[in-house]
């Protein structure tokens, strides 16, 4: 028997709505959504369904978007994308891990959803123009303008120069290391001057409501956490090295963008809502 089109793309299709979404519990559902479509399709009318299936995920996660504006709206402190466990291989694929990366799915949050979906279909899963412009029901033309404008907010935004995924181990490596001694001095040493720290707890766990920026500042406030009786470990999340702590108290996982050798942003999410899919790695593919 064939194997059903949807779900020989189910990584594929998973990817694509947690780009646009940044979580993973509404991708999944939007995939659901997806998926009681597909099971109506007259698939004889279907002539490439792996494109059919990217466009209804992308018109689901549109709608998704829209619903879900009101509760970012009353988020309480920062919010951050859900991460992920991945496998190291995830890395393998360069393109694919800088965009599903924890730091360009906080940049894709500042796109409108129409920019965000063109962006991600287009620039991460090279979509052609006419493709693009079906699944949001823009022109051609009109899709092209926004891909350009995406584009350039993105550039503008991202970190400026990539970092290996052996670079990143090692500044993750002596990150951890510093937060174990509480030194102040050893964790100046690994972040940029401008370096700033977002934390999410979702209002369930303290956390800061607002960025902290500074080295300084972020070096004390980190030296002042108390690690001393949580469990650390290296681990892969959305395709880069990074931290998952495991206490009494509950876990968080903590991802870095570095820059130059240097710690330029700090991405520390402990809210439990979004930590739940730490213990068994997802599937991400283009």
């Amino acid at each position: 028997m064939t194997e059903d089109p949807f779900v020989a793309h189910r990584g594929l299709l998973f990817t694509v709505a947690y780009e646009m979404l940044g979580s993973a519990a509404d991708a999944e559902d939007v995939l659901q959504e997806t998926w009681l479509r597909w099971a109506g399709v007259d698939r004889s009318q279907v002539h490439d369904p792996r494109a059919y299936l990217v466009r209804a995920v992308t018109r689901q996660a549109l709608n998704r978007v829209r619903a879900l504006s009101r509760r970012r709206e009353d988020y309480v402190g920062e919010w951050l994308p859900e991460p992920l466990l991945t496998h190291p291989d995830v890395a393998d694929d360069v393109e694919l891990a800088e965009n599903v990366s924890l730091a360009m799915l906080t940049v894709l949050e500042t796109l409108g959803p129409v920019e965000r979906a063109v962006f991600v279909l287009r620039e991460v899963f090279d979509m052609p123009y006419a493709e693009v412009a079906e699944a949001v029901g823009k022109t051609t033309t009109a899709v092209r303008q926004i891909a350009r404008r995406a584009r350039n907010h993105v550039t503008a935004r991202q970190p400026r120069v990539s970092v290996s995924p052996t670079e990143h181990k090692a500044v993750t490596d002596r990150f951890l290391a510093a937060l174990h001694t509480g030194r102040i001095q050893d964790l100046l040493e690994l972040m940029a001057p401008d370096v700033v720290l977002i934390a999410d707890g979702g209002g369930l766990t303290a956390a800061a409501l607002a960025p902290v920026h500074g080295a300084e500042l972020v070096a004390r406030m980190l030296a002042g956490t108390d690690r001393a009786e949580d469990e650390a470990m290296l681990v892969w999340l959305n395709g880069a090295p990074a931290i998952r702590f495991e206490s009494d108290h509950g876990r968080a996982a903590v991802s870095l963008v570095i820059e130059n050798g240097r710690i330029t942003r700090i991405l520390a999410t402990s809210n439990p809502q979004k930590l739940t899919r730490l213990d068994h790695p997802t599937r991400l593919r283009r």
